[in-house]
């Protein structure tokens, strides 16, 4: 799919070179997210006797569904006074591209996590009116959760013994699981 491309230039001269560099920066972008809804670049010199920095405006401007927007710019005057436009689209597209990845990533439940943070556990005690309850890790450790901290659950569906895996933070209560995902229901469990 090409992904709908607006291109606007102010004081900047059209050349083949400069769409073609543009064009495949946006193919780039595609590799990452397939399903860009849309993508609008500007590239700008609102100044043309700059005395210290980058002269050219860049912003790119990319929209994913459902309503996710990543916008990376780079203002005149940041960097080098020298710096070519072109290493400056460079710049944009490679901080477009990584923020990109990383919208995707989220999307598609990929967010690295360090080992540490994702431990196996079972539902020890739930207090389903007060809203909470107890995991027990596969090492004995005891740890809170709370009903926000469930993915694709509620609590009032959980039972004891039911297998999760969770991402544990470090809150001024101590210890607690701040994201809690059923992936076992005990033998004999229908649903």
């Amino acid at each position: 799919m090409e992904v709908p491309l607006e291109l606007t230039l102010r004081d900047i001269k059209k050349t083949d070179e400069l769409v073609d560099l543009v064009n495949d920066k946006v193919a780039s972008l595609e590799k990452v997210c397939d399903y860009i809804i849309s993508c609008r670049i500007a590239l700008e010199k609102p100044q043309e006797h700059q005395r210290m920095g980058n002269p050219y405006r860049v912003r790119v401007n990319v929209r994913v569904p459902p309503g996710h927007e990543i916008v990376v710019k780079r203002e005149p005057g940041d960097g080098d006074m020298h710096e070519p436009l072109d290493a400056v689209i460079r710049d944009v597209f490679s901080a477009a591209q990584r923020q990109l990845k990383e919208l995707v990533e989220k999307q598609r439940n990929e967010v690295k996590v360090h080992p540490d943070q994702e431990v196996a556990a079972v539902i020890e005690r739930i207090f389903k009116d007060e809203g909470y309850g107890f995991l027990k890790t596969i090492e004995g450790r005891e740890v809170y959760f709370n009903e926000s901290s469930l993915v694709n659950d509620r609590l009032e569906d959980l039972e004891p013994g039911m297998g999760v895996r969770f991402v544990g933070a470090l809150s001024d209560a101590g210890f607690q699981a701040s994201t809690v995902q059923v992936v076992d229901k005990p033998s004999g469990k229908t649903e």
